[in-house]
């Protein structure tokens, strides 16, 4: 028998400890001011009944989920280019505070549903009152247009039970595909972008200024 609450614990604060630090990068992007890759991050534990669901999907015992169940953890990198998100990836492996075990590019080679993301699988040391634990946490890299679309897919997954119709099948992968045309012809002008969102930070910050 799982005691719920005691086993997510170390899973709960891992989540709380990353947002924490991955935001802290964004945030010497800022101080630097430069453009920084990552536009946002969110975090969570998987809920109860998912991680029941998926351990029985996927037919993984319950004594072995932190082994074998790789997104009781999860994080989420928001970025506004595609090219931001291999800066991102080499960001994380930079990083000596968790061990990367796993790598999975669903950009280059992505899902036959559309789905596009790029996952890093780390191993990481949450210190407790009884010891160092190391938990395996997943993070998706994606552009803001891939997770609009991952969110949708999400939804409709939950409804059809993974047995989509045909025509909604083909009406997501269309979808996946506007997705990233969109995110490659924001890649065109992206200097453009930036230069127009650093006026508008310096314009903003001269106001603050004029007030003080």
């Amino acid at each position: 028998m799982i005691y719920w609450e005691k086993f997510l614990a170390p899973y709960k604060q891992a989540v709380g400890e990353l947002k924490v630090k991955l935001k802290g990068m964004r945030g010497q992007f800022e101080l630097d001011s430069s453009h920084s890759p990552i536009e946002f991050v969110t975090g969570r534990v998987k809920p109860i009944a998912s991680i029941l669901d998926k351990a029985n999907q996927k037919g993984i015992p319950l004594d072995r989920l932190e082994s074998e169940m790789q997104d009781i953890a999860g994080l989420r990198m928001m970025c506004q280019f595609v090219d931001d998100i291999r800066s991102v990836v080499n960001l994380l492996r930079n990083r000596n505070d968790f061990e990367i075990v796993e790598e999975r590019d669903y950009i280059s080679h992505e899902k036959i549903s559309g789905y596009r993301s790029y996952h890093v699988v780390i191993r990481y040391p949450v210190q407790t009152i009884h010891g160092e634990k190391k938990i395996l946490v997943e993070i998706q890299i994606r552009t803001l247009a891939m997770n609009f679309w991952a969110t949708i897919e999400h939804s409709l997954n939950y409804k059809y039970r993974g047995a989509f119709p045909e025509d909604i099948k083909m009406r997501l992968q269309r979808a996946a595909e506007a997705a990233f045309r969109l995110d490659e012809e924001m890649s065109l002008i992206r200097g453009e972008i930036q230069e127009a969102q650093a006026f508008f930070t310096q314009k903003k910050e001269l106001k603050t200024d004029d007030k003080s």
